[in-house]
């Protein structure tokens, strides 16, 4: 039997929940900017949140080939290089002109950034295993918690104490940071599996991740559900911002659900071990849909405040913080020898369907909170019914086999 990897020290872990969390920090960063960008260039709210979109759309499908090249190469020169196309794109943003330059700058960010969602969940499954790699999904889930807020809250009061740019001077001077964390706090090793890729190698990793079932409904779990949370991040800015909440104030009402999102992670390394995975997954989703049914109920009877949205979503945060730890390292678990491309394929399934749902934002009335929280249920009726897909998949194999016989 093969022994275990040692689990890495305190200092690598700290790197490590840091590489994860850019990501997510570089998106947040510029939200309370965008109801700004429809005034200052005279843009539709459409095509605004096409700078959100064109994120989530190349941190979603560069995944793939950071995922299957760090199966070969190994992680952290993978890792270094997704920093430096991240930072060319920060930079691009600073000294864009149009909103079109704004667009093509925050996709070469999506398309670095994304390197250390990718690469460092690799790294949990190199490093960790059962219930420690749970428990370990759910330290990067608070970690992940902590940035939409933090990120929101420092654009806001970078956006009203110095312009619009500051937001994106703040994550080029984090990137340069990591960069250097990188490169003299993370190890050299590559995977004992490691070999030279080619395309056909590497599309044959996806494939043969595709047709697990077990993995596809770990994946469309997190992805339908991290859906929802996306809708959120990018309708709740213009929604406030009908409801007469300045910029520097949106991150406080977002910061409900993060927040509460810290709390369900909290509970996942104290429940990991008790309860088994299936278990958590089934408490957050019902935990989901309560809270998503309490802001679409308060939207539809006229509860056009503030608190009337983002209070409800604790639940949702709550729930997710339940969900989301044991899904990814279902996910990312389910073929140890892939597990490169198995966090790819997630992250990047996760994010396509995150743009996917958010620009269809620009398209709805976000006046209120009605059709955010519409379209928030339907995704999380998608996640639930992904749940059950390997349940559905043995049902019908068994009919299957019953009338054959």
């Amino acid at each position: 039997m093969q022994a275990q990897p040692a689990p890495p020290g305190i200092r690598v872990r700290i790197n490590l929940l840091c590489q994860i969390a850019l990501g997510i920090l570089a998106m947040a960063a510029c939200l309370p900017s965008m109801p700004f960008w429809m005034e200052h260039f005279g843009e539709s709210q459409a095509r605004v949140q096409l700078t959100f979109a064109a994120y989530l759309i190349a941190f979603a499908f560069t995944q793939l080939i950071y995922g299957a090249l760090s199966d070969s190469y190994g992680r952290r020169r993978v890792l270094i290089a997704g920093l430096l196309i991240g930072l060319a794109g920060t930079v691009l943003a600073i000294f864009a002109q149009s909103l079109d330059g704004i667009i093509a700058a925050r996709a070469l960010q999506g398309a670095g950034t994304c390197s250390g969602m990718a690469v460092g969940r690799a790294m949990i499954q190199d490093s960790f295993v059962g219930a420690a790699r749970t428990r370990m999904m759910a330290y990067v889930g608070m970690v992940m918690g902590l940035c939409p807020p933090a990120g929101t809250l420092l654009g806001g009061q970078l956006h009203v104490a110095f312009g619009w740019r500051a937001s994106f001077v703040a994550i080029a001077l984090v990137s340069v940071m990591l960069l250097l964390a990188a490169w003299f706090g993370l190890p050299h090793n590559r995977p004992q599996h490691a070999r030279r890729p080619s395309l056909r190698q590497m599309l044959g990793s996806y494939r043969t991740l595709a047709g697990n079932m077990p993995y596809l409904s770990f994946c469309l779990v997190v992805a339908f559900s991290s859906s929802a949370f996306y809708v959120f991040l990018a309708a709740t800015p213009i929604v406030l911002d009908s409801y007469g909440v300045a910029p520097n104030r949106i991150g406080w009402y977002i910061l409900f659900v993060p927040v509460s999102y810290i709390v369900g992670n909290l509970l996942t390394t104290r429940l990991a071990g008790n309860l088994d995975d299936k278990h958590l997954m089934v408490i957050g989703q019902c935990l989901n849909v309560t809270g998503i049914s309490c802001v679409l109920l308060l939207a539809v009877s006229g509860w056009h405040t503030p608190l009337a949205v983002a209070a409800p979503l604790a639940l949702l945060g709550l729930g997710h913080g339940l969900l989301m730890p044991p899904s990814l390292a279902g996910a990312v678990g389910a073929i140890p020898a892939l597990a490169g491309a198995a966090a790819a394929m997630a992250g990047m399934l996760q994010q396509l369907t995150g743009a996917i749902a958010s620009s269809m934002t620009g398209f709805i009335d976000l006046t209120a909170g009605t059709d955010m929280a519409a379209l928030m249920l339907l995704l999380t009726a998608l996640a639930i019914g992904a749940q059950f897909l390997p349940r559905l998949a043995r049902m019908k194999t068994s009919s299957d086999a019953s009338t054959a016989d």
